[in-house]
């Protein structure tokens, strides 16, 4: 495997892979692992994941300078992460217990009652974009559980996985417990199938998604997915334009636009469309982007070329449907993966800014005539991790946000985020 600082397209270091033998054998220690661990007290896992927080957080430089190597992460943005799967671990070391905790259950035989049992080893096939919080929001209720964690990172930041692994063995993590496996893509089935392993999950593309369920179902293996998202933020007339935008900006800008939850498609009626787009405009073209590494810019490079290449095509298509091109929309000279702050307005059905998921800085505006209108638009997508709903009158944004919006997370006048505290 190789790291390529995607700021400046340098090689950073090539890993070796893990041979077949080297990870048949992890995953048999992976599972031995679990069956010991899952006869440790919640104490003992507690303290173990209160020691990973507090190296999370006196390292956190440390990790955020690496973020920023290996997929072009803001520092400051690396170090929240940091401290954000701190807080998981924190959060999971306190609340498993009582989560986990037996329950009564009313039945005809004389005492009845649901007991919760760790499963083994889980194996967690990782996304590049957030390479330490999306680890650790798995890892975090997983290890509490009594489980295994066999981590199959993203190629390009196999040494955020390496670095996890020596960050739980160091906090005191049983041997076993967590393993990263340095394999390509095409071994993942293989790895599934594998006798030691109980369960799945994953965080990726739909492609990804569809191969891992077919994978895990032919071997009857759990699975938890995630995959990619197009969050809409409806706009009504009612708004506060100068807050909303503010958090239409932050959202769809956020770890330089590659998160599965940022927002995408910006559903405004036209009460207040021109002010919207012309106020959104501003905003995202004041922010600066360049190398983490030389200075405390918003926006960092793509994770990868081909990757910036895929974007630039989507807006090459869109504009060829129709829709207007505001800002940015061209690939800037000079090496690395970078790509400006984007807007694409008047973007309608058929426009691949309507329909596809953008992973990067361009934020899609489509127009909808009143409140009723915009929130079809915003539910006629294949898509549905989150939504958000921004107008002054908090009753009405509730009941949109509860009732109408068809997102797993639905947020009112504010961008949506992960919280260990809701699901």
């Amino acid at each position: 495997m190789e790291s390529v600082n995607p700021a400046t397209g340098r090689r950073l270091r090539t890993y070796p892979d893990t041979s077949e033998r080297e990870a048949d054998a992890a995953l048999r220690d992976g599972a031995a692992a679990a069956r010991a661990g899952g006869r440790e007290s919640f104490g003992a896992r507690a303290r173990c994941l209160k020691r990973a927080a507090e190296a999370l957080r006196s390292r956190a430089d440390e990790y955020a300078r690496l973020m920023a190597e290996e997929m072009g992460k803001p520092l400051a943005q690396g170090r929240s992460e940091a401290e954000k799967c701190a807080w998981v671990c924190e959060f999971y070391a306190g609340h498993a217990e009582r989560f986990l905790a037996r329950e009564p259950a009313e039945a005809d035989s004389g005492k009845s009652f649901v007991e919760f049992r760790p499963l083994g080893l889980v194996l967690a096939v990782m996304p590049w974009n957030f390479p330490f919080w999306q680890v650790f929001r798995c890892a975090a209720p997983n290890l509490m559980a009594g489980n295994a964690l066999a981590l199959k990172h993203a190629s390009n930041v196999s040494g955020c996985a390496l670095a996890i692994q020596e960050l739980l063995e160091r906090a005191g993590l049983p041997r076993g417990l967590c393993h990263a496996l340095i394999v390509p893509s095409e071994r993942v089935e293989t790895l599934i199938a594998h006798e030691s392993v109980a369960a799945v999950t994953l965080t990726g593309s739909t492609p990804a998604g569809q191969a891992v369920a077919s994978a895990a179902g032919k071997a009857l293996k759990k699975t938890v997915l995630e995959l990619g998202g197009s969050d809409p933020y409806v706009v009504l007339e009612d708004a506060d334009l100068e807050r909303t935008v503010e958090a239409c900006v932050a959202s769809r800008l956020i770890n330089t636009g590659q998160s599965c939850i940022a927002a995408k498609r910006f559903v405004v009626v036209e009460a207040v469309l021109a002010e919207f787009t012309e106020r959104m405009v501003g905003a995202m073209g004041a922010k600066t982007w360049g190398d983490p590494l030389e200075g405390e810019f918003d926006l960092g490079p793509l994770a990868r070329r081909d990757l910036r290449e895929d974007l630039h095509a989507q807006v090459r298509r869109s504009v060829e449907a129709g829709t207007r091109l505001l800002l940015g929309g061209e690939i800037p000279d000079g090496p690395g993966a970078f790509y400006p702050p984007t807007v694409l307005a008047d973007v309608r059905a058929g426009s691949p800014a309507y329909s596809e998921e953008l992973f990067g800085p361009v934020a899609a505006i489509l127009p909808a005539e009143d409140e009723e209108r915009a929130i079809e638009i915003a539910n006629d997508s294949p898509y549905g991790l989150g939504a958000a709903v921004f107008t002054r009158d908090a009753a009405r944004g509730e009941r949109i946000a509860a009732e109408r919006l068809d997102a797993g997370c639905c947020f009112v006048n504010d961008f949506v985020r992960s919280d260990p505290r809701l699901p």
